[in-house]
């Protein structure tokens, strides 16, 4: 399911129009993401935790020369899911 799916989904289900519904999605995805920026993580009780992890640096390797190379430092974001969510998918 995408984004469209899921917007066209939740106004069937709610009842409310697709213009509201998709207005509502885009702000709770922007409103998750700029709370990951921020350095907080947002936890929906049930569903999961969305967090920010940070990766160190590292040395690899370049796959064409085999020369080593440094990796510089990142921050992934990650999903954890809650308990309700597990249960519901096994």
């Amino acid at each position: 399911m995408n984004k469209q799916e899921l917007i066209v989904a939740v106004s069937e289900e709610t009842g409310f129009n697709r213009g509201d519904t998709g207005r509502v999605v885009e702000a709770m995805l922007s409103k998750i993401g700029q709370t990951l920026v921020g350095g907080s993580e947002v936890r929906l009780v049930g569903f999961g935790t969305f967090s920010v992890t940070h990766r160190k640096p590292s040395t690899g390797r370049n796959p064409r020369t085999g020369e080593p190379m440094d990796i510089a430092s990142t921050s992934q974001p990650k999903f954890r899911a809650g308990k309700v969510l597990k249960e519901l998918v096994n």
